[in-house]
């Protein structure tokens, strides 16, 4: 059997091993060392004198050492400190009553709460689930249609993989060779712009048909303009500020993002402190989660690592870049199958895998298709939204089944989430088609070719 057929059966068994449930960063050193010990077997050496355990044991220091990687426990910290200090209900409540004269203002809000809270934590199952106790029941409560609800709740929260500072950037980068900074600014437009994209879905379905979001009670909306703008500087502008400070610094070369994702989770502790919600109880689960979340992406890496390097050596890499090749595809077909297959693993994977795993096997043909690989990483961060939203496996919505309502129906959930798919999808061809929409950004700010 040629190295490269041993090669494609490493892959196989590394995909039916996570279908089937096993821990992947563990089952990818595992199939690295196991393969990698045959690949690099010399007959008559002792057990232990093989460089697989010396390639394990470099990979494992390579990435502890990783300046990149060292504002991921930072960032992570950043957004647990902030979920865990109850500022969303402060930001919802004063969103509601600010917006209160909007078409589906519950909504709108709703959708602007989750937009800014995703970018202060970039944790998708957290935004949702805490969205889904918060905002769901209340726009429930005001008349709100089911599914425009489930799906403002689901894509909502999902926001948080694509607008800065989101910790897919920092692993992707890592993988694909380019600066974090670089996608963070080409990240921004393309982040907000879905964003916008929800809410003018929402006003306007609102407008067309009233019934689907009535207007606030009276009581709620008869709030002073400066009882508004009170609420909004006690709630909004502290979030904002952090977040903008620590993007601005990163995007502006006033800090680099070790650097400002310090500042930012020193700030969200301080930001909980003034909202004297700062407990030990609260800091410790802070670090626990912290801690657990970065201690899975750095294995995942030294999995990574391990598995690739032991993949390319077979020929694996070399064969499916052939194989590719010599279908003889336009840069429009290789990129919409590239998006199909990473859409599809959305499905049963998390995106830390997707990135760390089988992202990397694209790359190496970006250059032959002309395709940039920041816009192509833009591409599917937008991308693996609808993989969250999507049945059968749209995680976004098991999320909120979990704790939404009896009465509403996880069939509604779907149908909900679905609608807003559809202007993901709107938005990826955009993007394609006008790619400076992500670029002309860090073009401005770096003068990037």
């Amino acid at each position: 059997m040629s190295p490269g057929a041993i090669a494609l059966i490493m892959l196989g068994i590394l995909v039916l091993a996570i279908m089937i449930g096993f821990p992947v960063a563990f089952t990818m050193m595992a199939l690295g060392v196991g393969f990698g010990y045959y690949a690099y077997y010399q007959p008559g050496t002792e057990f232990l004198d093989n460089r697989v355990f010396s390639l394990l044991t470099q990979n494992t220091y390579g990435v502890m050492t990783n300046d990149a990687l060292v504002s991921v426990p930072l960032f992570l910290m950043m957004g647990y400190m902030v979920e865990r200090a109850n500022i969303l209900d402060r930001l919802f409540f004063s969103l509601q009553v600010s917006l209160r004269f909007v078409p589906g203002a519950l909504a709108v809000a709703t959708l602007l709460t989750c937009a800014l809270f995703a970018t202060a934590t970039g944790i998708v199952g957290a935004v949702v689930t805490l969205m889904g106790l918060l905002a769901f029941p209340q726009m429930l409560r005001a008349g709100y249609d089911v599914r425009l609800s489930s799906g403002v709740t689901c894509a909502g929260g999902c926001l948080g993989i694509l607008i800065p500072p989101s910790i897919l950037f920092i692993v992707y980068g890592a993988q694909a060779g380019v600066s974090a900074v670089r996608l963070y600014s080409a990240a921004i437009l393309p982040g907000f712009m879905l964003a916008a994209m929800y809410i003018a879905y929402v006003i306007v379905r609102c407008v067309v048909n009233p019934r689907l979001a009535p207007p606030l009670p009276k009581e709620q909306a008869d709030v002073p303009f400066w009882g508004a703008v009170k609420l909004l500087l006690m709630s909004f502008f502290p979030l904002a500020i952090l977040i903008v400070a620590v993007l601005g610094s990163i995007m502006f070369g006033l800090a680099t993002p070790t650097e400002a994702s310090a500042v930012g989770a020193f700030g969200a502790v301080v930001l909980a402190a003034s909202y004297r919600a700062l407990t030990w109880v609260r800091l410790k689960e802070a670090v626990y989660l912290t801690a657990r979340t970065s201690a899975m992406v750095c294995w995942l890496f030294v999995g990574s690592s391990t598995f690739a390097s032991i993949f390319a050596y077979l020929g694996g890499e070399a064969l499916i870049k052939e194989f590719v090749l010599g279908l003889n595809l336009s840069p429009v077909v290789f990129m919409i199958l590239a998006q199909i297959i990473i859409f599809i693993l959305g499905w049963p994977l998390e995106w830390t895998e997707i990135i760390i795993i089988f992202v990397p096997i694209f790359l190496p043909l970006l250059p032959h298709f002309g395709i940039d690989p920041v816009t192509f990483g833009i591409l599917v961060a937008i991308n693996l939204q609808t993989a969250f939203l999507s049945p059968p496996m749209a995680m976004a919505c098991f999320y909120l089944k979990g704790v939404a309502p009896k009465h509403v129906l996880l069939s509604q959930i779907f149908g909900g989430s679905m609608l807003f798919v559809y202007m993901v999808i709107v938005c990826m061809t955009l993007i394609y088609i006008f790619p400076g929409i992500a670029t002309w950004l860090p073009d401005l700010l770096y003068n990037a070719k």
